[in-house]
């Protein structure tokens, strides 16, 4: 049951639980009642030696030991029980209910992903698209209120998926890219850049960002990679630009025999630097797996949304169910003064 809900005089407020359950604005107090003990003795002392004696003979046959000479303590224990619970009342037990408030200014980023034919080439594992569809998964993964959407280009170049934030959404179009998917051939990287512009011309985030991905030149489309970029940084968006494969021969297929045929590669980086360069974002060279992994981890770490936190506290004291219990029992002690429980010579 909530404490709040609780009547002062419920036994539940001595139980160890709900002690254990306050916080202490003041708990040094509570360390003071390891001293209430040593009052008393004092106080039996003082008594003891300065307190007027009365002397009475009796014989010592009329002197007999019973328990029920303990009930003479029970003033003291009382008295001790007033002052544990003053102490308690002084260190202000509260209960504290917090809430916190988190949100995210979310980014825009759109993944570009090249689907030509040459991404069939198996320098990577198990080729270049596969590996580039796993790390862009990843990715996907670990990203928080960000709108995400996915671009695939060759000769041409299209919207894949919209920027949304339905992520498993997004991994089933990742599912779906092929290379079948456009029929032109050739690497339309201007194209591509294009279509990534048109998609964020009308956003309104904070932080517009795209993850160019290719193997090679531009060699299709009618747009120039180098203008489309420059239409790109003048919307806002940053663009990183990843280069993936390895220099001479590598594997592309296989022959008659089942074995790999070897195909000279070579890539000119020079226009996805410019890109980069142009729209203030990274150029990357990646030639395996793990590099590719890498790179997108780097880019994840530079494009974080800011967190904001807001924090609401509802502090409730519970001093005044202690001080009202020590008042009652403060009161109970000053009648006993005048019963059989208190000693009259000494009182």
């Amino acid at each position: 049951m909530d404490k709040l809900l609780e009547a002062w005089y419920s036994f539940s407020w001595f139980y160890p639980s709900t002690l254990k359950s306050f916080t202490w604005a003041n708990s040094l107090y509570l360390y003071l009642i390891l001293l209430v003990p040593v009052l008393l003795i004092l106080r039996w002392l003082l008594k003891y030696f300065f307190n007027q004696k009365l002397p009475v003979a009796l014989v010592k046959s009329d002197l007999k030991r019973t328990h029920l000479t303990l009930i003479r303590l029970f003033p003291d224990f009382l008295l001790a029980l007033v002052l544990s619970l003053i102490l308690i009342a002084l260190a202000r037990p509260q209960k504290t209910n917090e809430k916190v408030e988190q949100w995210t200014e979310g980014i825009d980023i759109i993944i570009a992903i090249d689907i030509s034919q040459s991404m069939q080439i198996e320098d990577f594992t198990p080729n270049r698209l596969e590996a580039a569809k796993d790390v862009a998964r990843d990715f996907i993964k670990g990203r928080v209120q960000d709108r995400i959407g996915i671009v695939v280009f060759s000769g041409d170049a299209f919207s894949l998926a919209p920027l949304t934030t339905d992520y498993s959404l997004l991994n089933a179009y990742l599912d779906d890219i092929s290379f079948d998917m456009i029929e032109n051939r050739g690497t339309a990287i201007g194209s591509a850049m294009a279509v990534v512009t048109n998609r964020m011309r009308e956003s309104d985030s904070k932080s517009k960002v795209c993850i160019l991905l290719s193997d090679g030149d531009n060699t299709a489309g009618n747009i120039d990679p180098i203008t489309a970029a420059e239409l790109a940084s003048a919307y806002g968006i940053k663009t990183y630009t990843i280069v993936v494969g390895k220099e001479g021969l590598v594997p592309f297929g296989k022959d008659y025999f089942g074995r790999p045929h070897m195909v000279e590669n070579t890539v000119d980086e020079t226009t996805m630097r410019k890109i980069a360069d142009i729209s203030h974002g990274q150029f990357f060279r990646v030639t395996d797996n793990e590099a590719l992994k890498n790179v997108f981890e780097k880019i994840d770490k530079y494009e974080k949304a800011e967190i904001k936190e807001t924090r609401f506290k509802d502090t409730a004291d519970f001093y005044f169910v202690y001080l009202r219990w020590a008042i009652i029992l403060l009161l109970f002690w000053m009648l006993l003064k005048s019963s059989f429980f208190s000693n009259v010579l000494q009182d």
